[in-house]
């Protein structure tokens, strides 16, 4: 049975939620943020995932560059400090959430992508 990404866990904020227009910026810190989340699952099942983000981000810079508008570094998102303590508490919660809203995301980045984004 599946768990919707809508659904409310406590503890779980930091990660992104649906974003109705995406900047290349946006685009590569919400990239950045999923992947630093990915990584720092215990299980270890999402660590292809977070190297398919990295090229994924690595393609979005290219994409930027090419339009003149090179992307600076993403920032390390500071609400993933907490995230032990979630894991621990919820661990299957937490992944099928961050997987169901990355899903989302990217399908979002794609329709964005269709329209030529702002940096």
């Amino acid at each position: 049975q599946s768990v919707s990404s809508q659904q409310r866990v406590t503890g779980l904020d930091f990660i992104p939620g649906i974003h109705p227009v995406l900047s290349l910026s946006k685009m590569d810190q919400t990239l950045a943020t999923y992947q630093q989340i990915l990584t720092s699952l215990p299980s270890g099942n999402a660590i292809q995932i977070a190297n398919d983000l990295e090229n994924l981000r690595e393609l979005l810079h290219m994409l930027a560059f090419s339009n003149n508008c090179p992307l600076a570094q993403a920032n390390e998102p500071k609400t993933l400090k907490g995230l032990g303590g979630v894991l621990e508490a919820s661990l299957y919660s937490t992944e099928v959430v961050v997987l169901s809203r990355l899903q989302q995301s990217l399908q979002d980045m794609l329709q964005q992508l269709d329209y030529s984004p702002e940096c």
